[in-house]
């Protein structure tokens, strides 16, 4: 289980949104303590100091008593002689080593940091989800102790700026109305702020309410004078003689994000006087915003598919299922993961578009049929079932006869997510990618072209050609950057993370995951985010003790598996990768005929970026088990992708070549045949 630690607020620790039971005071001060060292070892004698000002005879044994008791809660499926994951023991003290971005504060400052890097339209949402992570105070619990008052005082004053800085990017946005309300709250707690005096006499002053905008300066001085004994600074003395002399300067930016601020509020307001409420019109445009949302960044994304099939919901009930046909096939958003972020929902958006080509009469527009078919091909990513790929292959034929390239790019992208019927099929996503590229180029189709650009990062990288895949990846920054398409990067960083561990960089390439799996925090992609990390580690260390086994130590054992086993945390999230991850587990807790009996429980890996990766590490550990049979299997599976670079098709992670896999393969099943190990 995956465990998420809350400190802006009271002490919380939480597993898949149950929070977890955390002792008495004590327990939650030691775990609010190792939160603090941020990953670094807190010696037991600290530790003591910080719960006791005077600490009782065997005050050491209670604090093991207090970790001991965390660790049961925290990581309750361990066994009991596996040494710990999360809550370390390491040297003289202890160690708390959750993820980066399994702690609110941590996401906070990520947050905070990203969005000053970002332009206004995309740090405004950003800083509103990292708010929005505060439940009170920093480490509410613990503000008399001395070894939270650092930490407390770094946060809140970080939440501050946090606050100004939302209230000048909508400023910037042209949204002054929206930033008087919490700027008149955080100026009632904190008075003495004279930034947010500054901005809050601006934000009037754009409303035409000059008055007040005044009267806000003659009691930012009045505040300060009285609190602090000084006169206002020189921005605030400077601000109230522009507003006296109504200087130009302090209009809202006559830049294209204010103007654009502007259009939107006076459009929608037009539209809504103009439309009637219950008009079909209305919901074709809802739509429309949805697909707009979803390439918005992580919350539009979350938001799109929240809506997704409400907007289908209201069509069905107007019992007309062109119109359905039409509000399904209106959400062409490009998709590049194989795995969906929402089974469910893509379960009823597949049957919602079932129903609609049946009910569709015999004349019916055959671009509805196309569209219909390209979501069912979409939307049944990874499945083993035949409709996807029939699906795909009925709504290309339609998109090509009717020649319309927007139809054809959606089409493709059906085609793109049913290429995956077995390893090996790189080249021919690649063709995939190279006519999307050149069809949406040629037509100003821009998410399609940043879709054709990350296939064939992908398919350039499984191919091992990393000059043409870094290519795509430096087309695709610019055109993201270019169009304000932000969810793109997370896809070319993950990249160039791949990058280092292709090129036998394994302590960048770690830095660089990690990275990476911060920036996924919040991007609204689940199906990509789960498990992803560890599997990415889990990769990137099998992948160093190869190598190291064949450069350097001399006797690898079968299939050059190296010295070993391979350490890896189970209690993280492994998500949809945990069946193949439990092997490696037992193998490092010595239960060979566990892992033995894992192995070959594990089901056929789903269709998908990652099943060449899947069946490379069923190899490691039958190579390690010496499991006759599910090396067959394998080397079966593996056989068409003789030539790749496992893993690499997902653009994201690696094992090395395939064709080393084999090679292992070929020889453990060359030599001669043990007697089965002991059960």
């Amino acid at each position: 289980m995956r465990v998420a630690f809350g400190v802006l607020g009271p002490t919380v620790a939480e597993s898949d949104g149950r929070a977890l039971a955390l002792k008495g005071p004590r327990h939650r001060a030691v775990l609010a303590r190792l939160v603090v060292a941020r990953r670094r070892v807190v010696p037991v004698t600290h530790l003591v100091g910080d719960l006791w000002t005077d600490p009782p005879p065997g005050a050491v044994g209670a604090v093991q008593t207090f970790v001991a008791a965390l660790r049961r809660v925290l990581e309750p499926d361990r066994p009991s002689r596996a040494p710990a994951r999360l809550l370390v023991t390491d040297g003289p003290g202890y160690a708390l080593r959750p993820e980066p971005d399994a702690v609110d504060a941590w996401r906070f400052e990520t947050a905070v940091g990203a969005a000053a890097r970002l332009p206004a339209t995309q740090a405004l949402p950003r800083l509103e989800e990292a708010l929005a992570l505060w439940r009170g105070p920093a480490y509410a619990e613990f503000e008399e102790e001395d070894w939270s008052r650092g930490e407390r005082s770094r946060l809140a004053e970080l939440r501050l700026q946090a606050v100004e800085q939302r209230a000048g990017t909508q400023l910037a946005l042209g949204l002054a109305a929206e930033a008087v309300p919490d700027l008149d709250v955080h100026l009632a707690a904190h008075p003495w702020r004279e930034d947010a005096w500054r901005l809050l006499a601006l934000a009037l002053y754009r409303q035409d309410r000059q008055g007040d905008a005044l009267g806000v300066l003659r009691r930012a001085r009045a505040v300060l004078a009285d609190q602090l004994g000084v006169d206002p600074g020189p921005r605030l003395r400077r601000l109230e003689a522009d507003i006296l002399a109504q200087d130009p300067g302090l209009d809202p930016p006559a830049g294209p994000t204010a103007t654009a601020a502007r259009l939107w509020t006076r459009t929608a307001a037009a539209y809504d006087r103009t439309v009637a409420a219950g008009a079909r019109a209305r919901l074709e445009t809802t739509v429309s915003l949805i697909r707009n949302l979803a390439v918005t960044g992580g919350g539009g994304l979350a938001a799109a598919r929240q809506h997704r099939m409400e907007a289908i919901a209201a069509a069905e009930e107007f019992g007309d299922p062109d119109l359905t046909a039409r509000v399904i096939g209106a959400y062409d958003v490009p998709a590049i993961w194989t795995r969906s972020d929402d089974p469910e929902l893509a379960r009823r958006i597949v049957e919602a578009a079932e129903r609609a080509l049946t009910a569709s009469p015999g004349d019916a527009h055959e671009a509805s049929r196309c569209r219909l078919l390209a979501t069912i091909a979409l939307e049944t990513r990874g499945s083993r079932a035949p409709r996807g790929p029939q699906a795909a292959r009925e709504a290309e034929e339609i998109a090509r006869r009717l020649d319309d390239p927007a139809l054809l790019a959606f089409a493709l992208n059906g085609a793109f997510m049913q290429s995956f019927t077995r390893a090996g099929l790189a080249p021919r996503r690649d063709e995939i990618g190279a006519e999307l590229v050149e069809l949406a180029a040629r037509h100003d189709l821009v998410t399609y072209e940043v879709l054709g650009h990350l296939i064939r990062l992908q398919a350039r990288g499984a191919l091992a050609d990393f000059a043409a895949a870094d290519r795509h990846a430096a087309a695709v920054d610019r055109l993201a950057e270019r169009h304000e398409l932000p969810l793109a990067s997370v896809f070319t960083q993950w990249y160039r993370a791949l990058r280092l561990a292709a090129s036998g960089q394994p302590a960048g390439a770690e830095t660089a995951y990690r990275d990476a799996a911060a920036r996924l925090d919040g991007a609204g992609m689940p199906g990509l985010e789960r498990g992803l990390l560890p599997l990415a580690l889990l990769c990137l260390r099998v992948q160093r003790r190869r190598t190291w086994s064949d450069t350097e130590s001399g006797d690898t054992g079968p299939g050059g598996s190296g010295s070993g086993p391979v350490e890896i945390d189970l209690g993280a999230d492994w998500g949809p990768y945990r069946p193949w991850a439990a092997p490696f587990a037992l193998l490092a807790s010595g239960r060979r005929a566990e892992a033995r009996a894992a192995l070959r429980a594990l089901p056929e890996p789903p269709r998908d970026l990652m099943y060449e990766a899947c069946c490379c590490l069923e190899a490691v550990v039958a190579l390690e088990v010496g499991d006759r049979d599910v090396l067959e299997r394998a080397r079966t599976r593996l056989l068409p992708a003789a030539g790749e670079l496992a893993g690499a098709g997902s653009g994201l992670i690696t094992l090395g070549p395939v064709e080393d896999h084999l090679a292992d393969i070929t020889t453990a099943l060359r030599a001669p045949t043990s007697p089965a190990p002991p059960r």
